[in-house]
């Protein structure tokens, strides 16, 4: 019985991974016709996409907060590559990945075609991401990063490098604070967290083995960023998600 959940959750992931690869040829196409890019019809899509991700995924939401009404630049701790999918469905949003991810076979271009920006660690670019992130969310596209750089077990926040957060107060947009946590059985889940050596095949296999978890989603209160700092920032939207997930609010609102 568990060797066949697992084998129907596969198909029912790769089936999601096919409508995406059929979402992102339409943006090509779109794209062709108009000889522009159309960034707001690339969130549109990466949201149903990531929806059908999501839907493929054992775990259950539990949402807490107000989804934004305005652009703003997502910040979330990072437990696992799921933290994407599981996030990309609630709005229409780009992320800020490595730019080793391009280089990926069929995600990496999937997440090109999504809208994705791709980031070089160390590179010294850093005045050029904060421009491009400020054009993003100066037209109205919101953007979501990972502020640790990498991602964490699930019980603790990593620093956050402000330099992520410049962008926003180029745009003068504040920061949508954002608390993730994996429970399973009532406990941090130990399943979620994809850190260290551990390898995407492999990972998969185990989650779709094991019964549902679910994933606690706060979206806290936003931080405004205009005439701040980006250090200043960064600590208080990491104290900010730290403190909520030492409280464990109540959550209000549910999603299958």
């Amino acid at each position: 019985m568990r060797r066949l959940r697992q084998g129907l959750r596969l198909v029912r992931f790769f089936v999601a991974l096919g409508g995406g690869v059929l979402l992102a040829g339409l943006v090509s196409v779109a794209e062709s016709l108009a000889r522009r890019e159309l960034q707001a019809l690339r969130q549109r899509l990466s949201q149903r996409f990531m929806g059908w991700l999501a839907a493929a995924l054992p775990f259950r939401l539990e949402l807490s907060g107000q989804l934004p009404e305005q652009p703003m630049l997502w910040v979330a701790n990072h437990v696992s590559w799921t933290d994407i999918p599981l996030l990309g469905q609630l709005a229409p949003l780009s992320f800020l990945a490595k730019a080793e991810v391009r280089q990926w076979p069929l995600a990496g271009w999937l997440a090109q075609c999504a809208g994705t920006l791709f980031i070089r660690r160390g590179a010294g670019d850093g005045l050029l991401l904060a421009r491009r992130i400020a054009e993003r969310l100066g037209g109205g596209c919101p953007l979501l990063v990972f502020p640790e750089g990498t991602s964490s077990d699930g019980q603790q926040v990593l620093p956050f490098h402000g330099r992520l957060l410049a962008g926003a107060i180029e745009a003068g947009v504040p920061l949508q604070p954002v608390a993730l946590r994996y429970m399973r059985d009532g406990l941090v889940d130990p399943l979620a967290p994809f850190i260290g050596e551990d390898e995407l095949p492999a990972h998969l296999l185990r989650l779709f083995a094991a019964d549902h978890a679910v994933l606690r989603i706060q979206l806290l209160e936003p931080i405004a960023s205009v005439g701040g700092q980006r250090s200043t920032l960064a600590r208080q939207a990491r104290a900010a998600i730290e403190a909520a997930l030492d409280d464990e609010p109540q959550t209000d609102r549910q999603a299958a």
